[in-house]
């Protein structure tokens, strides 16, 4: 890397502390409403930093337009004073701009964006995109590096070049890459928000701001007290914390997100078990073991 490795100076973090990334609950194959305003309004309890709508845990490569506008609505009228940021994707750099602008009208906190997917354009074409859809938001912007869906790597001095957009400040982190993940903070221009459940406590360590976590709609208070005892420097309470957590963010990953998580908060009643195809409920033994960690 070329940056130091001490972490500049910045401003307060605007992105901080543990977000979920909610799932997108449905009933016969409805979205289910109902379902989704009782979870936000029983996470609005937890403490949680704040929501994000149609993230990759929302499943909302599966919901049309109209539904995604619904999802947001009922996000949005039980979060209260608790920010919510809304994804966005698309491969269609316009289309994306399309869609970023007509997010202008809403009450969001900011906008994660995904870098474009399956056609895989060079780092130029990368910048390209992301500096376009800052362009047309009037939200913060929080860049979405996740390779392993999107087929493309955002390179660490992409990133950094992406940081001198004023709407551009932060990252959700799911890069694969520690040295990527340390350049980012060293620069300290943009909050760092990992996005991988399982380096959660590393990268905070290390002075992420936050984690947004599809697992902590599973102990939501456990992570917010993970968190809080680092920012207060209690190193070993903060690690007695996670490793409490460290099977249960496994076994949310040993089957593809968001059906462990779905199963799991079937299993305590807060929603039904159901996805959209082509993703599938889990297996029964995944269902048990998910059932037995949270019993």
């Amino acid at each position: 890397m070329s940056q130091s490795a001490t972490p500049s100076s910045a401003a307060p973090a605007r992105f901080a502390g543990i977000w979920i990334p909610l799932v997108t609950p449905f009933n016969a194959g409805a979205v289910d409403h109902a379902a989704l305003d009782a979870l936000v309004r029983h996470y609005v309890k937890a403490d949680v930093a704040g929501f994000v709508a149609l993230g990759t845990t929302g499943e909302p490569a599966t919901l049309d337009d109209r539904e995604q506008d619904a999802v947001l609505a009922t996000v949005l009228a039980a979060a209260g004073d608790l920010p919510v940021v809304v994804g966005v994707s698309g491969n269609h750099t316009a289309s994306v701009c399309e869609r970023v602008a007509a997010l202008n009208a809403q009450p969001v906190a900011g906008v994660l964006a995904a870098a474009p997917y399956y056609i895989r354009p060079s780092q130029a074409g990368v910048i390209g995109h992301f500096a376009a859809i800052a362009d047309a938001s009037r939200q913060p912007v929080i860049v979405y590096d996740i390779p392993a869906r999107t087929g493309v790597s955002i390179a660490l001095p992409s990133l950094l070049e992406l940081a001198a957009h004023e709407r551009i400040v932060a990252v959700k982190d799911c890069g694969g890459s520690l040295d990527k993940t340390l350049g980012l903070i060293a620069d300290g221009r943009m909050d760092v928000l990992c996005g991988e459940d399982l380096e959660m406590f590393g990268a905070l360590c290390a002075g992420a701001s936050g984690a947004i976590a599809a697992t902590a709609h599973l102990r939501p208070e456990r992570f917010v007290a993970m968190a809080q005892a680092l920012r207060e420097g209690r190193l070993g309470d903060a690690r007695a914390i996670w490793f409490t957590l460290v099977p249960l963010v496994r076994a949310a990953f040993a089957e593809p997100n968001p059906g462990p998580v779905k199963a799991a908060l079937a299993s305590i009643g807060l929603m039904r078990n159901e996805l959209r195809a082509p993703m599938t409920c889990v297996s029964g033994e995944l269902e048990e073991t998910l059932a037995r960690l949270l019993a």
